[in-house]
């Protein structure tokens, strides 16, 4: 945890937050912080500052915050993503957060289980969670948008195409002919499940106005191809 967040609901006084979970715990036992001390802070989906640390005790601590700068800028990055495993799914929306992704649409496939988007760990709870734990950790404030594309198909010839008018459109794809280029403004990135989009799918993506390109020979799985490929945009 590098920032410190919280909302609004952790306000006190119009200066004055006080944390009583595991930030507490986070501020006590590892940053070992004491009265006096300066923390880097942040309101979620507002601005970035610092908090001194008025008093500390073993239910709770007290902060004096100011929130006087800019959150770091976004990677001008919608991520669209076939809903991967849950377990792998929070993991990979974390990381995407810390990657600073604006956007984060997971997408059904034909490769994605059904129980998939039944489980609890791809909920708004869990998912909520863990893009609070990334901008933790990279610094940043403000929560990516995340959207559920259950249906395929009606997303990629309603919602798609418009998604592009302003934005380039890539897909990963292992067998595709061309190699990553980063693209000069807004994109949106595509990414398959394990075992890839079907042939059907590539397909629909180019249709709606995509372009396919490989990382090389090697075939990654979904985990490492996220990051890997979004470090291209620093």
């Amino acid at each position: 945890m590098n920032r410190v967040l919280f909302n609004a609901q952790d306000f006190v006084t119009s200066d004055r937050v006080r944390l009583c979970d595991y930030r507490a715990d986070h501020i006590r036992r590892i940053l070992r912080a004491a009265p006096g001390d300066c923390l880097k802070v942040g309101l979620i989906n507002d601005r970035c500052g610092s908090g001194e640390v008025l008093e500390i005790n073993q239910s709770s601590v007290t902060l004096r915050v100011t929130l006087d700068q800019a959150p770091p800028p976004k990677r001008p990055v919608t991520l669209l993503l076939a809903l991967p495993r849950p377990k792998m799914a929070r993991r990979i929306v974390h990381a995407a957060t810390e990657l600073g992704v604006k956007k984060i649409i997971l997408l059904n496939s034909y490769r994605v289980e059904k129980s998939f988007w039944q489980s609890p760990l791809v909920d708004d709870t869990h998912l909520f969670s863990a893009m609070v734990e990334g901008l933790a950790q990279c610094g940043d404030t403000i929560l990516p948008t995340l959207q559920r594309a259950r249906l395929f198909k009606p997303f990629v010839e309603d919602e798609l195409p418009t998604l592009l008018s302003q934005r380039t459109g890539l897909v990963a794809h292992p067998y595709a002919s061309s190699a990553f280029t980063k693209p000069s403004g807004e994109t949106v990135l595509a990414i398959g499940p394990e075992g890839g989009f079907i042939p059907y799918e590539v397909e629909k993506l180019l249709e709606a106005g995509m372009q396919g390109f490989t990382l090389g020979p090697r075939i990654l799985k979904v985990e490492t191809a996220v990051p890997a490929i979004l470090g291209q945009f620093c």
